[in-house]
């Protein structure tokens, strides 16, 4: 599988020197390099890259303003290559695979190639048993009717998860989750008494917890319904659940109809 990636950076020394360290990589195949951030939002709307990496700091637009530009389109993986530390934060809230400082290490280029193959074949797992059903929904739709009724009938949906947290691997009850933070590829979770680490998609979690309970009430942020003892409006449409622990979770205005059902 040969992953098509696009490089941006306006300095080009930068862009030569992140190619020699993808050289190693079979399997990457730089399709593109570009200066700025509007040579990068073209490229990727004509090329349909799998990766980019992209620096951040650059006149005009900024790597930030990329990502927003291809939104309308289904959007590569984006690995963030800056010398700043303080946009890292930012860098994971945009859903990046990594945020890699300049120079970049060749070990944490390693790991981030290792995390963009696993997201690619995600991705193409979940593809290919979408297609599957469009397949079956035309030839046989009884049959599909049958796989979805099974689905929903063998409770699929976790009740402890394991999580590798500080060298040691932690049961959790999910009933006891209040609510989950994404971090990039890490999940912040956290209970009434604790916080661990699990390195793990947030879409690829979703899919493992039940979504009668567990609602996303934020871009980044999961929370168990179950938990929630008070809702608290806030301004422009947005609004506060407070959990059993005490703990506050802003509601942004896109996941309203979340707390519309605890008004009756």
């Amino acid at each position: 599988m040969t992953i098509r990636t696009i490089v941006v950076d306006d300095e080009k020394l930068a862009i030569q020197g992140l190619q020699l360290r993808l050289e190693p990589f079979s399997d990457i195949e730089v399709i593109e390099t570009c200066a700025n951030g509007r040579e990068a939002i073209r490229a990727i709307k004509t090329l349909k890259p799998d990766l980019v990496f992209l620096d951040i700091q650059m006149p005009g637009f900024d790597g930030f303003s990329v990502v927003k530009g291809v939104m309308e389109i289904e959007p590569p993986l984006f690995v963030f290559v800056t010398a700043y530390q303080e946009h890292a934060i930012r860098a994971f809230e945009a859903n990046a695979v990594n945020y890699l400082m300049k120079p970049v290490d060749e070990d944490k280029l390693a790991d981030t190639i290792e995390r963009v193959r696993q997201r690619l074949a995600e991705k193409r797992s979940a593809d290919e048993a979408e297609k599957l059903k469009d397949v079956l929904a035309e030839v046989s739709p009884e049959s599909l009717d049958s796989i979805t009724e099974d689905d929903e009938s063998t409770g699929r949906y976790e009740k402890m998860i394991n999580v590798k947290d500080r060298g040691q691997i932690f049961r959790v009850d999910v009933d006891s989750i209040e609510h989950i933070e994404a971090a990039g590829d890490y999940m912040c979770i956290y209970t009434g008494d604790n916080s661990l680490i699990l390195r793990e998609t947030m879409k690829d979690l979703e899919r493992r917890l039940d979504p009668k309970t567990f609602q996303r009430v934020h871009r980044s942020k999961i929370v168990n319904l179950d938990q929630v003892r008070q809702v608290k409006p806030h301004t422009n449409g947005e609004c506060f659940l407070v959990l059993e622990s005490g703990a506050e979770v802003k509601v942004s205005r896109s996941y309203r109809d979340v707390v519309a059902r605890f008004v009756h």
